[in-house]
């Protein structure tokens, strides 16, 4: 019997010499059998907090969590900061517009301002360049077109992108006219984080607008107009555009780099940050004095 009981303590300080599993630890984190989702954050940032997630571990499980939650509207790149090609374009400016974006793909665009073609894929466009004899046009290039609704939940359209391998689609508002685009990536970017490239700037701001300690104002480019409006005490149109960075997209008359500025009405607005697809973040700052 002593030797049974030595060996069963023998074997009780093994298991407790092995440390467990990250999983093993996540399951007993879990044994309070959260009742919604609530309750289930709350568990994983007690979990966070007692060292079994890390912070990006917390991050991408809230991520996926909002997932099913948000809707393509909350993500997509509004129509006035799209990149799109015109089929009707020559392949000169159909090459300036490809290497000046960076893009990958490009939705093709009629003679309608809502009339979508096609999608096309930059490296298709050497098919033009290495067979200039047989004059192809951009519409021999044209791939089909995934057409959905702003209201449709990311959580769907994520499996609708892996199940058909696509990785664009056009979005539609509620009367049938192009709201704007949507790429896997930005799904990707709810669930870890955003994905930075050789274009994306490093600034970064939490709140949409933020005051600098030396007058100027940083902004995010998604700040309704109508918030603009009563910060900066100014009376921009939101006739045509409801964000300012749509309004400022507008106002240059294509979308503009980092660096760039723009007088509009009192204020010189500079982009902080921006990549191939769309404006983040905008820097205010007074030009005309301010009226005693």
């Amino acid at each position: 019997m002593r030797h049974v009981s030595q060996s069963a303590q023998a074997m009780s300080d093994e298991n407790q010499a092995v440390p467990k599993s990250w999983f093993e630890r996540l399951a007993q984190a879990f044994s309070g059998e959260p009742r919604n989702k609530s309750e289930l954050v709350e568990i994983l940032s007690e979990a966070k907090a007692n060292g079994l997630l890390d912070s990006d571990t917390l991050r991408m499980i809230e991520g996926a969590l909002q997932v099913s939650e948000r809707q393509v509207g909350d993500v997509m790149v509004p129509r006035a900061q799209m990149v799109a090609l015109d089929i009707e374009a020559g392949l000169d400016e159909l090459l300036r517009t490809v290497i000046a974006s960076g893009h990958s793909r490009f939705p093709v665009m009629g003679e309608g301002s809502d009339e979508v073609l096609g999608i096309v894929l930059a490296k298709d466009l050497l098919k033009l360049l290495a067979t200039p004899e047989l004059k192809l046009g951009l519409g021999s290039l044209l791939r089909p077109v995934t057409i959905i609704p702003e209201s449709k939940r990311l959580n769907v359209l994520l499996k609708e992108f892996r199940q058909n391998r696509n990785h664009m689609a056009m979005v539609v508002d509620e009367y049938g006219g192009i709201a704007g685009l949507v790429t896997i990536e930005d799904v990707l970017e709810q669930i870890v984080g955003e994905i930075d490239d050789e274009h994306d700037a490093e600034d970064e701001v939490d709140r949409f607008i933020v005051d600098q300690p030396d007058g100027r104002v940083w902004v995010k480019a998604l700040t309704p107009i109508a918030d603009i409006n009563a910060h900066f005490e100014v009376d921009y149109s939101n006739e045509d555009y409801d964000t300012i960075g749509g309004l400022v997209t507008s106002e240059f008359g294509r979308l503009p780099e980092r660096g760039e500025t723009l007088r509009l009405g009192p204020y010189t607005i500079a982009v902080l940050k921006a990549d191939a697809r769309r404006l983040h973040l905008l820097e205010f700052a007074r030009t005309d004095p301010v009226a005693a």
